[in-house]
């Protein structure tokens, strides 16, 4: 056998191995899901199964269909042109699947993100310039088709100055902002990215449990249910973690996919 076939069929039982591996990562983690929802505590947002979002950051859209092929219908994007060019890829092999944006969204980048074939969710808006941004577009969008576009609040739980989010005391506001003033926009929840140093073995991550106190005071405020207000936290490090404090959207890219590699930076 030639060493160019050899090199080939490696390259085949190499990919084939690959693919393998994805699914049963993303089967690994449905089970893990699952497990945590049922050692939850809290009585809060029991009704509502944890939403398991794929993270493909970095990864190609052979990836993503992969794992659309094995059921999984939310995946999420931290980048702009990384979401609209997989988006557009992917719409006519995976009609069904939901796109998250989880990343920061720059005002200059709302149309061009608007513009992607099944948007789901903006999960990152954190002020009143950027949701009224997203609110006049979405409606001029050629994707606008009468129904608000769903968001959540992003809020900066660790006062971490690289994060992006709403500070805590703002918070409020911003959700009052998206709920009167952007009527093409239906507020469903809350949003963080927690301390990535915390140690687990002193307790609950302080970060969760602030969004679950901003969550308390969304619902008080404006006299909402525990399932009009979902949490969004825990990512692939602290998925678990954060369901069984009462997460009910996690965002988990590798675990499921494997290991990021960063060519060049996104935009």
């Amino acid at each position: 056998m030639s060493g160019g076939i050899c090199k080939f069929l490696k390259r085949v039982m190499s990919t084939a191995s690959s693919n393998s591996n994805l699914v049963e990562n993303l089967s690994s983690v449905k089970d893990r899901v699952a497990s945590s929802a049922a050692k939850r505590t809290s009585k809060d947002n029991l009704t509502l199964l944890p939403r398991l979002v794929c993270v493909g950051k970095t990864k190609p859209a052979s990836d993503i269909q992969l794992i659309y092929d094995a059921g999984q219908r939310h995946f999420g994007e931290n980048y702009v042109n990384e979401i609209v060019e997989k988006s557009h890829d992917l719409q006519e092999t995976c009609p069904d699947i939901k796109w998250h944006f989880i990343g920061r969204l720059q005002s200059n980048k709302v149309g061009k993100l608007l513009g992607c074939p099944n948007l789901s969710l903006i999960e990152t808006i954190d002020s009143e310039k950027l949701a009224d941004r997203v609110d006049k577009l979405w409606v001029s969008s050629e994707r606008y088709s009468g129904t608000p576009l769903d968001v959540m609040v992003q809020i900066n739980t660790s006062n971490e100055e690289q994060k992006s989010g709403v500070s805590t005391e703002k918070a409020l506001d911003l959700v009052e902002h998206v709920m009167v003033k952007c009527e093409n926009l239906h507020f469903t929840g809350v949003m963080t990215i927690g301390s990535f140093s915390h140690d687990y073995s002193t307790g609950p991550n302080p970060d969760f449990l602030t969004l679950l106190q901003c969550k308390e005071k969304v619902m008080e405020k404006f006299s909402l249910s525990s399932d009009d207000v979902e949490v969004s936290m825990g990512m692939s490090n602290d998925f678990e973690h954060a369901i069984e404090l009462g997460s009910t959207n996690v965002r988990v890219g590798s675990t499921i996919f494997g290991a990021r590699e960063y060519a060049s930076k996104p935009s």
